[in-house]
């Protein structure tokens, strides 16, 4: 007898489930930028939910529930979810592992207003004003600057060793586009060495769930719930976001009360690049399909001195505080050229710079460029470039004694998902830090070193403003599983591999340090064609991390050369040979 109910109670249970998901998703997928391109095809439709007929079945498909979702583990990422680990449950996930982020890789060093003696912070404000060719939005600025010293202390508490000179004050290095020595650094290694720190005290948090080799496909929405959701639509709420473990091939729904997007930079949609190769926008792409508001994207920072060794992705950087250090710019036949370019010398900002660079290689036919610092004591270059001495020599170059080669590469972005001074998106419960967030710090260009102390001042923005509201906040019901009904797997790699070199030579032929309205038309009808057939191939295909971030490029792609053709005019980071006036107005895509 209890046999018999308690098997009625089970298929009472299966009718009903089934029931609410087939009511919660009669609708379209969110996969496209066609209202935002015009010319584009017709819409493919969305998978509906799957229905569920056995007990096994309900349990495979996981839901997990916490606090706070946070999608990224770089420096903005971890930062945020160890401050608020003491309000509620985090979840932290990362497509590889924890150490594999752009924070890893930053040599340069953290901005911040130590020497009072010398250094005030309305120097560092101006200077980042200067840098951002007076794009920048000066409340951001004052808040970065002027938080700055209180998150160093902070990042110090956790670990974070920066050096110092014998008499127990910070060993401070100048880089290129600033007036003062205010760049701390843990000799040519900072990001290590924080990410190193950050990651000891995420794992040893008993609030933190570290997900490694987890890969958030979409954010969760009103869509989710079968409501048409526009760019005008008011009051978009994020609910969680669909997440692929790469371990099991299983798609779960992660539901959240607050969710953070800290997924990184760009890079990777370049052929040429500092970044890690998970730097494919993931975030900002993802976002901009839930209809979120993306700016500045046309603003991508090509640092003028990636090591130039053909084959290498990603190519090695050569910090910015080198030639702060005294580095000197020179062409193959060992001539100086930056005189022709900046009173500053090879001091000068990043684009500056980097177009210099740009423009005597194509000018002389060269496919690199050289970085001299063989007039300076060679112990002394050893003790603070310590994994730059060694990698150069590990390719035949002793860096106290020969020049190193270099070329610009991909290197920052400085337009992401909108953001204001609490690192709110323009979706609610969404929050955006880091790389992949457009602060209105940088402008028209980074002031070198200000992104890391960025990211640490608006995780704390973020952080105390999420937990200020997380009793008001609950988890969203009746949000459907993934359903893969229908599609099939993919054995035809060699499609997505070659999409990726096809994405990659466009954007760095066309839509590079230099562009014009032809390069970027050209980038916009090749990116078309290679947008149908992603959509189409994801549409029919098992969801894979491969194909979702061949997906994510293809749709950042989008948004660089589209806000690029946007600004009429040559202005910071976007230098176009056909318009070389400025205007004040930036550019928004709505």
């Amino acid at each position: 007898m209890k046999k018999q109910v308690r098997k009625r109670l089970f298929c009472k249970f299966v009718a009903k489930f089934n029931k609410c998901l087939s009511k919660a998703y009669n609708i379209r997928t969110q996969t496209s930028f066609r209202g935002a391109f015009p010319g584009l095809r017709s819409m493919p439709k969305a998978p509906r939910p799957r229905r569920l007929d056995a007990l096994a079945e309900i349990l495979i498909i996981m839901e997990k529930r916490f606090d706070f979702l946070v999608i990224g583990s770089g420096i903005a990422g971890m930062s945020f979810a160890l401050k608020v680990a003491k309000k509620g449950k985090v979840a932290l996930v990362c497509k590889t592992t924890l150490e594999e982020a752009n924070t890893y890789f930053a040599q340069g060093g953290v901005s911040s207003v130590t020497n009072l003696k010398v250094d005030t912070f309305e120097k560092h404000i101006e200077d980042t004003m200067i840098a951002g060719d007076f794009l920048s939005d000066r409340a951001a600025v004052e808040k970065v600057v002027r938080e700055a010293p209180s998150q160093i202390e902070e990042l110090v508490r956790w670990g974070v060793d920066f050096d110092k000179k014998e008499n127990g004050e910070y060993d401070l290095h100048r880089e290129g586009g600033h007036s003062e020595f205010r760049i701390l650094h843990h000799k040519d290694n900072t990001g290590a060495e924080i990410q190193e720190s950050l990651i000891k005290a995420v794992k040893s948090h008993p609030s933190i769930t570290v997900f490694e080799n987890h890969f958030a496909i979409e954010i969760l929405t009103q869509h989710h719930l079968g409501q048409v959701v526009t760019r005008q639509t008011p009051d978009i709420e994020c609910y969680g976001a669909y997440i692929l473990d790469q371990t099991t091939g299983r798609i779960d729904t992660f539901l959240s009360k607050v969710t953070l997007m800290a997924t990184g930079g760009v890079g990777a949609v370049y052929q040429t690049t500092t970044n890690p190769i998970v730097a494919t926008g993931d975030g900002i792409a993802m976002v901009y399909r839930a209809k979120g508001t993306v700016k500045d994207m046309e603003f991508i920072q090509f640092h003028p001195t990636a090591l130039y060794h053909p084959g290498d992705r990603p190519s090695f950087l050569i910090t910015e505080a080198m030639r702060g250090y005294g580095g000197i710019l020179r062409t193959l036949d060992g001539k100086e050229f930056m005189h022709k370019y900046d009173p500053r010398l090879s001091l000068a900002p990043r684009d500056i710079v980097a177009r210099a660079i740009d423009n005597e290689m194509k000018t002389r036919g060269d496919d690199h460029v050289y970085l001299d610092v063989t007039h300076k004591d060679p112990e002394e270059t050893k003790k603070h470039f310590p994994n730059i001495y060694a990698k150069c020599l590990s390719l035949g170059i002793d860096i106290t004694k020969d020049y190193i080669p270099v070329a610009p590469a991909a290197h920052y972005l400085c337009g992401g998902i909108l953001v204001d001074l609490d690192g709110r998106s323009s979706i609610n419960r969404l929050y955006a830090v880091g790389e992949c967030s457009c602060t209105g710090l940088h402008g028209g260009n980074r002031l070198a070193s200000n992104s890391l102390i960025e990211a640490v001042v608006y995780a704390d923005a973020a952080a105390k403003h999420s937990m200020s509201i997380l009793d008001t906040l609950n988890y969203q019901e009746n949000i459907p599983a993934w359903n893969d009904e229908g599609v099939t797997s993919n054995e035809e790699m060699v499609l997505i591999n070659q999409s990726v070199k096809e994405v990659g030579q466009i954007m760095s032929s066309y839509v590079g340090i230099v562009r014009s309205n032809l390069r970027l038309q050209r980038a916009w009808v090749r990116l078309d064609i290679i947008y149908e057939e992603t959509e189409s191939l994801f549409q029919r295909s098992v969801v894979s991390r491969e194909i979702c971030e061949l997906r994510n490029m293809v749709n950042t792609g989008y948004l660089i050369m589209r806000q690029a053709m946007e600004r009429k005019e040559s202005r910071g980071l976007h230098y176009s040979i056909d318009y070389p006036a400025k205007k004040k107005e930036p550019v928004v895509a709505e």
